[in-house]
Formats: C-alpha cells, sequence, structure tokens
C-alpha cells in the first residue's frame, strides 16, 4: 500500500478534541505512569469528554482486565467503564477464536486479562501444557510471573502448539523507571523454542481492528507515547496520532524518526487534546519555521535559530529532519539544536 511521506507535524486551525470523535489513548506513559495519574491528564481528559469527544483507552498490557483497568481510571479521577477499555488480551483473544473451535483449551501465559478475555470469546484457559491445550497465549503477567510458565508454554510449543502473543512491547514504564515488557518475555520463549508467535497487539492490525470494532469510531485520533506501537500503529491503520512527550519516547527519538514512527501532532501531554496545532512552513532551502524558531538540516547537524516555545523549535526540528531522511531515519546529529531547547 503507497503511503505519502510524512515530512512535518501538521497544523491545526481547531481543538484536537474538535476535529476527531475519538481518542485512542494509550494508558502507560499517557494517562498514568505506575498507579499515578501523569500531570495534566485527568483535567484534560475530563475537558475533552465534556466537550463532546468519545475517550477510550487502548492498551497492549494484557495483565488486567477491563473493568479493572475502569476501576483504576475511576480512581484517579477519570470516568470510565469497562466498555471504554481496549486491551491486546481482548485483541489476541478474537484472533485465537476465529482459528480455533469453540471450547478449545488455551494455556494461558500471563495474568487475569487473559482468561477473561478468552472465556469472552468462548476458549477455555489451562495452565499446564499437560491439560492437552489447543493453542498457547502469552501476554504481560507482571513482576511476579514465575518463571516456570515460561517452561510450561516452551513444552507444548514443542508439540506443535500454536503460539500467540498480545503484544511484543519490550519495555512497560512503571513509577520507578523503565522494566521488561511482555517483549522481553517473548523473547525468553523464542529463544528456547525458535517459534514465531502470532502477534495481536499495537502495532498490528488486530489490535487496529479490535479498537474500531469496540469504539465505532468514524474520524479516530490514536494519542500515544511510543512510536513503534502507538503511532506505528496508527500508520498501519491510516489514522492520525498524537504523540504526547510523558512516556517513553524522547525528542532524538522523535527527530530520527522513519516515516512510519512519524506522529501527525507533537506536544508535551494531554493538553494538546484541547488546543489546535501549530503550522510548520517553510521548505528545506530556506528552513522550517515554527513559532519564533527556525531549523535547517546541514550536512552533519540539525541547526536551530531563534527563540520561542520549545515545543515550537522541537517541531520545526522534526519538519528539518524528516525531511533531510526522507524514507528512512535521519541521522543527523541533534544535540546542540536540542540543548538548545532544554530537550
Amino acid at each position: 500500500m503507497s503511503r505519502s511521506v510524512r515530512t512535518r507535524p501538521a497544523g491545526s486551525g481547531r481543538h484536537l478534541s474538535e476535529a476527531y470523535d475519538t481518542a485512542l489513548l494509550d494508558l502507560d506513559g499517557v494517562v498514568y505512569a505506575g498507579g499515578d495519574a501523569i500531570a495534566h491528564a485527568v483535567d484534560s481528559l475530563a475537558a475533552a469528554r465534556d466537550g463532546g469527544m468519545h475517550l477510550a483507552y487502548v492498551t497492549n498490557n494484557a495483565l488486567r482486565t477491563p473493568d479493572a483497568v475502569a476501576g483504576h481510571l475511576t480512581e484517579l479521577g477519570i470516568a470510565a467503564d469497562a466498555a471504554d477499555v481496549i486491551t491486546s488480551a481482548q485483541a489476541v483473544a478474537r484472533l485465537i477464536a476465529e482459528q480455533l473451535p469453540s471450547g478449545a483449551r488455551v494455556l494461558v501465559i500471563g495474568g487475569e486479562g487473559l482468561r477473561v478475555a478468552l472465556r469472552e470469546r468462548g476458549l477455555e484457559p489451562v495452565e499446564s501444557a499437560e491439560d492437552d491445550p489447543a493453542a498457547v497465549v502469552q501476554g504481560y503477567g507482571g513482576p511476579e510471573l514465575p518463571w516456570g510458565r515460561f517452561a510450561e508454554a516452551c513444552y507444548a510449543i514443542a508439540r506443535g502448539v500454536p503460539w500467540y502473543a498480545s503484544n511484543t512491547d519490550l519495555t512497560i514504564p512503571g513509577d520507578r523507571g523503565i522494566a521488561p515488557g511482555n517483549g522481553a518475555a517473548v523473547e525468553v520463549v523464542r529463544i528456547a523454542t525458535g517459534a514465531e508467535p502470532q502477534v495481536a497487539g499495537k502495532p498490528l492490525p488486530p489490535m487496529h481492528r479490535e479498537t474500531i470494532l469496540r469504539t465505532g469510531a468514524r474520524r479516530p485520533l490514536v494519542v500515544g507515547d511510543r512510536l513503534d506501537t502507538d503511532i506505528e500503529g496508527a500508520f498501519n491503520g491510516e489514522v492520525d496520532s498524537l504523540l504526547v512527550l510523558t512516556g517513553v519516547t524522547d525528542a532524538p527519538q522523535l527527530l530520527a524518526a522513519p516515516p512510519r514512527h512519524r506522529p501527525t501532532y507533537v506536544d508535551a501531554d494531554l493538553r494538546g487534546l484541547l488546543t489546535g496545532q501549530p503550522e510548520v512552513t517553510g521548505d528545506a532551502d530556506g528552513g522550517f519555521g515554527c513559532g519564533g524558531w527556525t531549523a535547517t538540516a546541514g550536512e552533519e547537524r540539525l541547526e536551530l535559530a531563534g527563540e520561542g516555545e520549545a515545543l515550537d523549535g522541537l517541531r520545526a526540528l522534526c519538519a528539518a529532519a524528516w525531511t533531510a531522511g526522507g524514507k528512512e531515519a535521519c541521522g543527523l546529529d541533534a544535540g546542540k539544536a536540542l540543548a538548545r531547547l532544554g530537550l
């Protein structure tokens, strides 16, 4: 499928909460980190919802059930029901149910979120390779998941049982920093078996399909903090995206992004839903301007001149870097330019 290559963040004369009917919001690193709400998230989401935007919470974390996630959001002051939550456990359960008969046994390597999602699709969760499973499904099981669970997966896969994974995020943000995610656990089983799982979560199509089926969104905006899941998932689904800088992606990674990882919009946090987005003007010859900044691409580095809001400078630098990179990642040094912005 042919897509135009994004070479600059887009502008919007309307508030994003008015321009899009549904926000498909990632959770970890966007709405909360660990157990606590990220700054400005609660008030911003309430204002967007009050303005008529439908809010859906879309997470690759398969550990908790939609009820549990909605309960956590409510405790943080964010009104949410289980129907507002879409998880990679639901996406992978649908994928399995489409390939196996109703009532099939599935060996679960993960948490309660997977078990609930499998039962919702008429499948029977089991705990051992000796339970004659027809498939293995692996999802994030939390830091206390016993090492022996990986062995159970390997025993079943070695017998030819198909293997599914909710997602392959290598890391997950928490209140103490970045920890290993389900992707790291999947790698353990991959190394031991030499097998390859079918994966459902972001950025792959099964997760986008699950989200659209459950929300009915007509003009969705994906909101996330990760280039390789949230933004690439929006790219694969051919919908617009907003990257917020409250999670794992930092400014150097954003500037070096290849086309599939370039968001439509960039903002500091969820307050970006309640504003328009400034336009980036100019071209490679005269430089790219945003706010009071002008960015250019030299032979070895990105250059930045002017003054103003740091985010406007970053948007201008994105245009210079993405244009220079074209269909590839930009490898120009951005250290000096980002230092001027405090990024």
